[in-house]
Formats: structure tokens, C-alpha cells, sequence
């Protein structure tokens, strides 16, 4: 049997019903602060974008380099392509996101592989001969 799924003790659809001040009450004090503190125009133009995706009013795909967004139960089932630093990255969100950042499930660097050293990288490398 799968095991489903609780945020703090609540289940998905006990999550959907939850009225918001009730829902920052279960988040921790960075996440609740943020949202306690309002939200910007941005933020706001995102998630009725979200809403709309969800309700299948919307064809193209959700871009955003809005990376600090918590994502919140309503958005669960969309899919939001967030902006690595180079390119759009597609995260769909679960259940399991549910209180987190949009930018923890993209990362913005990448494993460094380092080549060859240069000429004059070294002293040693002074005396090799180019030819």
C-alpha cells in the first residue's frame, strides 16, 4: 500500500480547504514571515497565472525568474519553468513542494571540470617548449 502523503499531520485535501492564516501557521518562520510581509505585484501576476494553468485556461507554458515563490497547495499540478541563470528549467510541483522556494529544485550552477593548465599558469610551465 502507497503511503500518502501529509504536510504536518494534514492530508492533501485537508491542505485545499485550510484558509490561508491557518496554512502560514503550519510553515516555518521564514516562509510565514515572507508572506506575512505581502506580495509583490509580480508574485501576485504569477499566481493568478498558476490558477489559470490549473483551470486549463492557459496554453503556454509558465516562465518565471521569480525563484523566491513558496509554493503554496493550490499550485500542486502545474508545471513552472524557472530560470537557472541560463536557461528554463521545468519543475512540476507535487505535493511534497508544498512550503518550500520554486528555486530549491533548480540548480544555478554547475560541477566545475577544469582543463589542461595554460602557458604561464605555473613556473614550471615557462620552460616547455611550444613546439
Amino acid at each position: 500500500m502507497v503511503k500518502e502523503f501529509q504536510y504536518r499531520g494534514l492530508t492533501k485535501e485537508e491542505l485545499d480547504n485550510t484558509s490561508l492564516e491557518k496554512l502560514f501557521l503550519l510553515f516555518n518562520s521564514r516562509q510565514r514571515r515572507s508572506l506575512t510581509r505581502g506580495i509583490t505585484d509580480g508574485k501576485r501576476k504569477l499566481i493568478e497565472e498558476i490558477k489559470a494553468a490549473k483551470a486549463g485556461k492557459l496554453k503556454n507554458p509558465i516562465k518565471t525568474h521569480l525563484r523566491d515563490l513558496i509554493i503554496l497547495p493550490y499550485m500542486v499540478g502545474v508545471t513552472v519553468n524557472v530560470f537557472s541563470g541560463k536557461e528554463f528549467r521545468p519543475v512540476n510541483i507535487t505535493t511534497e513542494m508544498v512550503g518550500r522556494y520554486l528555486g530549491e529544485y533548480v540548480i544555478t550552477n554547475k560541477k566545475v571540470q577544469h582543463g589542461a593548465p595554460g602557458v604561464g599558469a605555473s613556473r614550471s610551465s615557462l620552460y616547455v617548449p611550444l613546439k
